[in-house]
């Protein structure tokens, strides 16, 4: 059969993903995973991943890829608040994961894959080698979702400072994927390259999509060598490219990039922080014959908006247009529809695509999912700021409120600061997004140190580096002598 699946030196055929989901599917059922059950999945890319992810909804159950970078503490934050009854995982994160799968009384079987390693000392739950998994039979268990179920949970960061489950029902994601899909002129013979993580949306998406049109993913499990991902486009002839901007910056300063011939290369994607219109610029000269979707989503709805790609040179700093089967529309602060062109607002999407809002947060789904134009909808406010030309193209301007934006990911700053206290000599902290031509925005850290205090900002940074994902990390330290504060004496970071 074809090989929808290249990883590393794994490279699997359709019926090796069926036959091993189903058996990881009916290891997992008996186990105690029921209907709706929630499957946390925390490995690197590779054909496990994928395996485990599609054995998570053969089950019944609902997926969450948690990124393999994350901390302990908030690991075992998010099996507690989603009530996770599995784990699959694999030895090298053992070390780390264990202490935050100890800490989850739900948690009722953790599978793991590579070498055996222990239990630690007081757990309950069973655990149960890779191998041993998939000994189960072969046949696809009985189980019937229907598409109003959840399929999965994508935990985003919240202004709390706590992760917030973003829940996708099955028809979430199909229309999500149909759209994307139907844009991308996607078709079987397509061979996608993904190194984003599948724990980012914007990386597990390129599995879902290619499933739904029949087409092959290279997976990589990152972006670390360069070099090696220029070989594999070539090499397994690809046909589409998902980037973010930092790795196309990566990519463009490579020596003699310009000569490299990707003669089966389509298209490229961009989507997180929108693309400096220098590279795009560039990336066109060098490579004239790619087509350049620069794109625009957000967790709770996926994807929202795509810029034609033969309006990249004459809109290059947009992000487009709402999607197929999709609305978007602009409100200003009391939410009323705004007409005119070149004028703020928050973006409003409505479609198939808007997620069910947050696991477990009702007070907080209703913020971003409202009352609609119609009795019969809710639609998603997104609390992204911004303007449309008279044309009805969009153009990104900031967020409202103080959530970071970097890599495409939402990074509370919250978060960051708690991390920062952790340290005795910070007496007060505050973290802002500043403007990044490549991240976004860049993370940047204000501090107050106590008196006499030796800590340096390679200190700082070291600290944050084991203390929060990869992606959360700042990218540079202040240190001052005060820091702004407001009338009642909290930090402001108005006046930084």
């Amino acid at each position: 059969g074809r090989e929808p699946l290249v990883a590393g030196s794994d490279r699997l055929t359709y019926q090796d993903l069926e036959d091993r989901s189903n058996s990881l599917a009916n290891t997992l059922i008996e186990h105690g995973v029921e209907y709706g059950d929630r499957v946390a999945v925390m490995m690197d890319n590779g054909s496990k991943c994928v395996t485990a992810i599609w054995a998570a909804l053969k089950a019944g159950g609902i997926f969450l890829v948690i990124n393999p970078t994350t901390k302990q503490h908030k690991t075992e934050y998010i099996l507690n608040d989603c009530g996770a009854t599995a784990l699959i995982t694999q030895s090298s994160k053992w070390k780390s994961v264990s202490g935050a799968a100890l800490g989850c009384p739900s948690l009722r079987c953790v599978i793991l894959a590579g070498k055996e390693s222990a239990a630690p000392e007081g757990f309950s739950a069973e655990m149960i080698p890779w191998d041993e998994a998939l000994k189960s039979t072969a046949s696809r268990p009985g189980i019937r979702t229907i598409d109003i179920d959840l399929a999965s949970l994508v935990y985003t960061s919240g202004t709390t400072g706590n992760p917030k489950g973003v829940m996708m029902t099955h028809r979430n994601m199909i229309s999500a994927s149909t759209s994307i899909t139907t844009y991308l002129d996607n078709v079987s013979q397509d061979i996608i390259l993904n190194a984003l993580p599948l724990s980012f949306d914007y990386g597990l998406y390129q599995v879902i999509m290619a499933a739904q049109f029949g087409g092959k993913v290279v997976l990589e499990k990152s972006f670390t060598y360069p070099y090696a991902i220029i070989n594999k486009l070539r090499e397994e002839k690809v046909t589409g490219f998902p980037v973010v901007p930092t790795m196309l910056t990566i990519l463009l300063n490579l020596k003699d990039i310009q000569h490299e011939e990707f003669e089966h290369l389509r298209y490229i994607t961009n989507t997180a922080a929108a693309l400096p219109v220098s590279h795009i610029r560039k990336f066109r000269e060098y490579f004239p014959d790619v087509t350049v979707y620069s794109m625009y989503g957000l967790t709770e709805c996926k994807r929202v908006s795509y810029l034609p790609p033969e309006m990249i040179d004459e809109k290059p700093s947009s992000v487009g247009k709402g999607m197929p089967n999709e609305q978007v529309y602009l409100v200003d602060d009391e939410g009323n529809v705004i007409d005119k062109p070149n004028i703020p607002g928050e973006l409003v999407v409505r479609g198939g695509n808007v997620s069910r809002g947050y696991w477990g947060k009702p007070e907080e789904t209703a913020r971003i999912l409202k009352e609609g134009k119609y009795p019969w909808e809710k639609v998603l406010y997104t609390g992204d700021i911004f303007e449309m030309d008279r044309d009805g193209y969009l153009y990104f301007i900031s967020r409202k409120d103080d959530i970071i934006k970097s890599r495409g990911e939402k990074v509370s700053p919250r978060e960051i600061e708690n991390v920062l206290y952790m340290l005795d000599d910070v007496m007060e902290a505050a973290v802002t997004g500043v403007p990044d031509e490549l991240l976004g925005e860049a993370i940047k850290v204000y501090l107050r140190l106590a008196e006499g205090s030796q800590l340096t900002e390679k200190d700082i940074l070291r600290h944050c580096a084991s203390n929060l994902e990869d992606f959360m990390v700042p990218q540079s330290v202040e240190i001052r002598d005060s820091l702004p504060k407001t009338s009642s004496g909290k930090i402001t970071k108005k006046g930084i």
